[in-house]
């Protein structure tokens, strides 16, 4: 239960300003249909959720517990990293033909799986008795975000202070990444 949790948390964070919840405004904008990005996000978060927290459950047995710890403290360092630094705009896919849902879907699970939040599935299910749980807490907190953007549409969604969300976030990663770390060093 607490990598449910524990990516839940991380994946609403992540997100706020972040390009998959970008994408998912300006498809549920193109096709007037938000329910339907919403949907297709939702598959696709878990897909690529479920292929991360493969690879957690299968790195689990090679790494001891402090070891783990540093993975997840290197992920969230990433992260928080990553959202410190502008957030770049993602493609719109206006050429794809394939209609909204397929769209959504195949656009959605190759930005999110090239997404931060994945190396943090890997890390939480590296550590928990059950790996999948990892999985669903990064889709429905990722969805957390995601849902209320392409329902709020581009122009409303731009209009909220999402850079400065996204600092604060930034910085909230880096300090819990530097005190799982320390603790993972036994230095604290």
């Amino acid at each position: 239960m607490d990598a449910l949790m524990a990516a839940l948390v991380a994946a609403a964070l992540a997100q706020i300003g972040d390009r998959p919840a970008a994408l998912a405004v300006i498809l549920a904008d193109r096709y007037r249909m938000p329910l339907r990005v919403i949907l297709a996000a939702a598959l696709a978060l878990l897909a690529a959720g479920l292929i991360a927290a493969a690879a957690g459950a299968w790195l689990a047995p090679h790494l001891i517990p402090e070891a783990k710890q540093l993975f997840l403290a290197l992920a969230l360092l990433l992260q928080g990293g990553g959202a410190l630094l502008p957030a770049k705009a993602p493609e719109r896919l206006a050429g794809w033909r394939i209609g909204g849902f397929a769209t959504s879907a195949a656009g959605l699970f190759i930005l999110a799986f090239g997404d931060g939040i994945q190396f943090i599935v890997v890390a939480l299910a590296a550590r928990a008795a059950l790996p999948w749980l990892a999985a669903v807490g990064a889709m429905l907190g990722s969805l957390a975000v995601i849902a209320p953007a392409a329902i709020l549409g581009e122009r409303d969604w731009r209009r909220l202070p999402l850079a400065p969300a996204r600092r604060i976030v930034g910085i909230l990663f880096v300090l819990v990444a530097l005190w799982l770390g320390l603790g993972a060093l036994r230095l604290i």
